[in-house]
């Protein structure tokens, strides 16, 4: 029987995507700070790991975008990613915030929420980034805390064979940057996962007949900030929803 996401925890299983990015900067203190604040039971969160191993919390591969510089995650030492501003972009209150350590989230908020730790692995090489990924959660004791997703498949694979037991989601849409052969979550095969995260467009009626005849494989579709949208994908059997505004969805909320 596959691991469900979180299994003790009321559904729909709201998720703070990078946090409550619609408040804060992504990927923060801040915006996770806010999650736990609102109550909002989990954070969905993306990491790179940098030139000198750390796993860093940023979704882009460079820094422009969210930063006060352009760098290149995967080329920089973490010491300098450390330098960065990333919370001027959001407003001059978040002046300060900085790209964090997943290592850095773990000791600040696990005890107060949950998490959805996606993989970014542009490239089918393994880096490193899932055994150093296995090897925190390990130290951290945090096996019941921590859900593991990505676009990419053989990530997702590499990190099962450590850690067999965490749940793995297969993230997909049907944008020009995903293969065409991954547009329908085919990657759930290649790399052995047990939940589905579909862009929220793709989820129609026949969902809950994936679900109970691909594995019994959970949906957690994304990113979902109406809460009509939300409503119609709960209808339809999806365990949990991932947002911008998760406070927003008008659904119950339980962290922990």
């Amino acid at each position: 029987m596959r691991p469900r996401p979180f299994p003790d925890l009321p559904r729909p299983v709201l998720f703070a995507h990078r946090g409550i990015s619609s408040e804060a900067p992504e990927n923060t203190f801040a915006a996770f700070a806010l999650a736990v604040g609102y109550g909002i039971p989990a954070i969905e969160l993306d990491i790179h790991r940098c030139a000198s191993g750390e796993l860093v919390v940023i979704h882009d591969a460079v820094t422009d975008r969210t930063a006060d510089a352009a760098l290149d995650v995967v080329g920089s030492k973490w010491e300098r990613l450390a330098e960065l501003d990333a919370g001027s972009w959001k407003g001059p209150s978040f002046a300060g915030q900085r790209i964090p350590l997943l290592s850095e989230v773990f000791e600040e908020f696990a005890g107060k929420i949950r998490f959805d730790v996606e993989i970014k692995a542009p490239t089918f090489a393994d880096r490193g980034t899932e055994r150093a990924l296995a090897d925190l959660i390990r130290a951290m004791r945090l096996e019941s805390k921590v859900v593991v997703s990505s676009f990419n498949p053989y990530a997702l694979k590499r990190f099962k064979s450590l850690l067999p037991g965490i749940p793995t989601g297969i993230i997909y849409g049907d944008g020009p940057v995903i293969p065409w052969y991954l547009r329908r979550g085919q990657g759930r095969w290649l790399g052995g996962t047990d939940f589905l995260k579909p862009d929220h467009r793709l989820v129609g009626p026949c969902s809950g007949f994936i679900r109970e005849r691909l594995g019994g494989r959970s949906i957690i579709p994304w990113t979902v900030d109406d809460p009509v949208e939300a409503r119609r994908l709960v209808f339809l059997a999806c365990e949990g929803i991932i947002s911008n505004t998760p406070h927003t969805l008008g659904m119950g909320r339980a962290g922990g």
